[in-house]
């Protein structure tokens, strides 16, 4: 099965790695380290509550204006 990552800098060091098709999120050092952390999270959370649907996420931009 074929899911999303968003992998995003911590503010502490390190990575925060999230999936958006089951909402788990999970952190570590490297890049490799959160998405192996993220991989494992995310099949523990389906052996519990499995996907009804299989649709892919969108990522996509948006802007905000910025306050100085």
């Amino acid at each position: 099965m074929e899911l999303s990552a968003v992998v995003t800098p911590a503010t502490e060091g390190g990575y925060v790695a999230f999936n958006p098709e089951t909402g788990t999120t999970t952190q570590g050092e490297t890049i490799e380290e959160s998405l192996a952390n993220l991989r494992e999270a995310t099949e523990l959370y389906l052996e519990e509550f499995p996907l009804i649907h299989s649709g892919r996420s969108l990522l996509t931009t948006f802007q905000v204006t910025a306050h100085a």
